[in-house]
């Protein structure tokens, strides 16, 4: 049975990946002298660079949740279970593979970088959380489960400052890269795996709702209201209950609140998609939405030396006026999605070698 995608969050990761490629070369190789945050036009990249991330996040833990439950049949969600797990292990062993450096790998050097904790780790970690909370619960209450999925990502939010602050001397460094940026990590699984946890409450009110009279128009707008209120008034709601219970956690939040006010941003993006759904299924659009872990890997490779050390953040790191940054990127950005589409294109000659070498092993 074929299933029915929701394309317009292929959209949406398809926008979140084009803006993190043309945002880690801009932020990467654009020399300082450029870097006017009082000028319009850079501050507005910024805003937007930062709620790539977020965005990202989110529609990884939607699309995923939303493929599970699609099907009531349990043999097929026994059989999508078997695939996240798998892509849990993929994104782990990509994260790892992506800061294996083979010219120190070959002189018998493992560089701290290797067990910096990054996107993919924290990604495929979320994943693995989804998985866990649904064996457990979900058969439950699927509705349940979603409001669970809401309720961590609040608590993993309001919680952030206090677990930021905790020592992690006594935890081996390879699993305190997971939890604190400290040793250089760029991504840590609190809070980040909060969003992927959003994206999973909305995907189960979306297969709740989807089929309701009037769902988009009611989701556009709850999305742009509860967006508005968590940018722009969430700040003062948690010094609100700071000064009625003393209780110094949600002081600490509203002085820094990027967290509740990104989840709104993540909100307004998704109201701005569903309005736009009709226009956002072309096949190129969606099929960037859909490869998005081998463009990924294509960009780390080409900007960042992955594997071989030579990069163009290693020869150009910061060196670069405006005009050729802006332009860079659009090469850039354009074969990075166009050799990520020619690997794709290799799939049925991989799996044919694959094939014949699983095949031929097993004869021996």
């Amino acid at each position: 049975m074929e299933q029915k995608r929701l394309y317009f969050i292929d959209a949406i990761r398809a926008w979140a990946i084009l803006m993190m490629l043309q945002g880690h070369f801009i932020d990467g190789l654009l020399d300082p002298v450029f870097r006017d945050s009082t000028q319009p036009t850079y501050k507005l990249w910024l805003y937007f660079r930062g709620i790539t991330a977020p965005v990202f996040f989110t529609a990884s833990g939607l699309i995923f949740t939303y493929l599970l439950y699609i099907n009531k049949d349990q043999a097929y969600r026994r059989q999508r279970i078997k695939k996240g797990l798998v892509r849990v292990a993929q994104l782990l062993l990509l994260g790892y593979a992506l800061r294996l450096n083979m010219r120190g790998l070959f002189q018998g050097q493992l560089y701290a970088s290797f067990f910096y904790v990054d996107v993919l780790h924290c990604i495929g970690l979320s994943l693995l959380a989804i998985i866990g909370l649904h064996y457990w619960l979900g058969k439950y209450s699927q509705i349940g489960l979603g409001w669970i999925f809401l309720g961590l990502t609040v608590v993993l939010f309001i919680f952030e400052p206090a677990y930021d602050k905790l020592p992690w001397e006594g935890v081996p460094q390879f699993l305190s890269h997971y939890f604190t940026k400290a040793h250089g990590s760029v991504f840590t699984v609190i809070p980040w795996m909060g969003y992927s946890l959003l994206g999973g409450f909305l995907a189960v009110q979306m297969m709740y709702f989807k089929e309701k009279r009037f769902f988009y128009p009611m989701a556009i707008f709850l999305c742009t209201i509860v967006g508005i209120l968590l940018k722009y008034q969430s700040s003062a709601l948690f010094i609100a209950i700071y000064e009625r219970f003393d209780l110094e956690i949600f002081k600490s939040v509203a002085y820094n609140n990027y967290l509740f006010i990104r989840f709104g941003d993540v909100l307004w993006v998704l109201a701005v998609f569903m309005a736009f759904r009709s226009f956002l299924k072309h096949p190129y659009l969606l099929k960037i939405g859909q490869n998005t872990l081998s463009i990924y890997v294509v960009h780390a490779i080409i900007l960042y030396g992955s594997f071989h050390g030579f990069g163009l953040y290693r020869f150009f790191k910061k060196s670069l006026d405006l005009p050729q940054a802006i332009g860079g990127a659009l090469i850039f950005v354009t074969c990075c999605v166009l050799l990520s589409f020619a690997y794709a294109s290799l799939a049925p000659w991989r799996s044919q070698i694959f094939s014949r070498i699983f095949k031929k092993n097993l004869k021996l």
